[in-house]
């Protein structure tokens, strides 16, 4: 059985140019093992820019994980704007997606990969949905998912007999921190390039974060009759 997953997200610009960058991830934990080497920019000092829920130990950890690996990408897009086209094809084990694109939208969808998988305590919350890693998703796709693996984790927690959230009181709170990282990061990223598609794809991320949470309700209602024949299981 395989032990790692591989993402790969390329980018064709209007010139023909390609990027590739191949994402390996350790199937058990979902942790991203192609990590760059070299001496990460300055901006990737843990203490730059901090966020503000940031629990990393500054004595034992120098530079902040997601920012290490998100380091080649700024690099790679650091001269373009975030309005200018790219044809961009995912491809996982199971499927490819492509999709024609703003680079702000296209890089959004890479991004969120790397910022979950690279060990920040906070965004690892959100490993689960690497695992059915959905490019260029609609919001009701993606509140879909999310709310998928927020009850996942509370019927993990019911078999534990531990408190299980079932009417998700938590899930602002897992998002509020979430949105402190990805405004941080772009701060991070506005020192890393003059140009705004790094910055503008992280801001993208972060709407889409701040968006999805009071998308619930109104989701669970319109989808209550696609359950009809399970409620009367």
């Amino acid at each position: 059985m395989d032990e790692t997953l591989e993402i790969t997200y390329r980018y064709t610009f209007q010139d023909q140019k390609q990027i590739d960058f191949p994402m390996v991830l350790k199937k058990d934990s979902l942790s991203l093992l192609n990590t760059p080497s070299g001496e990460p920019p300055f901006w990737a000092g843990l203490e730059f820019n901090r966020c503000s829920v940031c629990s990393l130990d500054p004595s034992a950890v120098k530079h902040c994980p997601i920012a290490v690996n998100l380091a080649p990408v700024a690099e790679a897009f650091k001269d373009f704007y975030s309005y200018e086209s790219v044809h961009v094809v995912a491809t996982t084990s199971e499927r490819s997606y492509a999709k024609s694109a703003t680079i702000q939208e296209g890089l959004s969808a890479m991004l969120g990969i790397i910022m979950v998988a690279s060990g920040c305590p906070v965004m690892e919350r959100l490993k689960p949905m690497v695992r059915f890693h959905l490019p260029f998703a609609a919001m009701e796709e993606t509140t879909y998912r999310m709310l998928s693996m927020y009850l996942m984790a509370q019927l993990y927690n019911y078999r534990r007999r531990e408190h299980a959230d079932w009417d998700l009181h938590g899930l602002d709170s897992v998002y509020k921190d979430v949105g402190a990282v990805n405004m941080s990061f772009a701060e991070r990223l506005r020192a890393a390039a003059e140009k705004d598609a790094n910055v503008n794809a992280m801001v993208n991320l972060d709407c889409l974060a701040k968006v999805v949470p009071f998308m619930v309700e109104d989701l669970l209602e319109e989808m209550e009759g696609y359950f009809a024949a399970l409620l009367a299981l």
